[in-house]
């Protein structure tokens, strides 16, 4: 079985809590004695995974030089989940669902920070490109403080193809782009939504474009003429939540139409 050293106290801790991983070792620094450390320690020693005192300088090469705050682990590949069993699962009854489509976001810091963002508007789950894109990396689960070990993960080999399948069952499909397209702030995004946010370079490819039901744009106003693929997604989805769960704000009339 595939494992990889997963490294740092938000990425170990959260893998423990969530549960979704095999745990084969866990590092710990020898001299540096710390609560959140002894918290790793004392779930290791409840669940049974073995536990090693280690240098400094081993855990960085376990690390790969990578920053480790004094611990690593030594753990199973991260669980993907597939298209089928997310299309069958039930819809929720309040608030809508909510996905986010990655097109070819290649920076792991972005895609943990995404990640990270998603996990806390409650994102049902995050879709990316299987090739030329950034995966679930040990330095995405750190970049995105641990959030990755919570998040369901889905990796399409053809995200135009799942966006068709996504479209025929029920969800509407939105593309964020730099320019000459809606206001994110007019469009009603209540129900069943999927969100496309480009890669940081060309921003959503012509036919994952071309398959979307609508295209969104963020206002703004001075210079800079786009924003980090990581920010646009947050500010997109926040403004999803607000829709969903904001109960002061009169919901808007709905502004879609029955596909032909």
């Amino acid at each position: 079985m595939k494992n990889e050293i997963l490294y740092g106290i938000h990425p170990v801790e959260e893998a423990l809590r969530a549960g979704r991983r095999r745990f084969d070792e866990i590092f710990l620094v020898s001299q540096r004695p710390s609560k959140r450390l002894q918290a790793i320690e004392d779930s290791a020693a409840l669940k049974n995974i073995p536990l090693q005192r280690v240098s400094d300088a081993r855990l960085s090469r376990l690390s790969e030089e990578a920053p480790h705050q004094g611990v690593a682990a030594r753990v199973g590949r991260f669980p993907l989940v597939n298209l089928a069993s997310l299309i069958s699962g039930e819809q929720i009854a309040a608030g809508g669902r909510l996905l986010v489509l990655l097109d070819s976001i290649v920076d792991p810091h972005n895609l943990g920070a995404i990640i990270r963002t998603a996990l806390g508007v409650g994102v049902e789950a995050v879709i990316i490109p299987k090739n030329r894109a950034a995966g679930p990396t040990p330095t995405v689960s750190k970049a995105s403080a641990g959030a990755l070990e919570h998040i369901r993960l889905i990796e399409v080999t053809n995200l135009a193809e799942a966006i068709k399948t996504l479209k025929s069952s029920g969800w509407w499909v939105y593309g964020m782009v730099h320019s000459a397209g809606d206001s994110v702030f007019s469009k009603d995004l209540t129900g069943m939504v999927a969100i496309v946010i480009g890669g940081e370079e060309r921003g959503i490819r012509p036919l994952v474009k071309q398959n979307c039901d609508f295209l969104l744009t963020i206002p703004q106003q001075g210079q800079v003429t786009s924003l980090n693929a990581s920010v646009a997604a947050a500010v997109v989805m926040f403004e999803v939540y607000r829709q969903c769960h904001d109960t002061h704000t009169p919901r808007r009339a709905a502004n879609r139409c029955e596909r032909g």
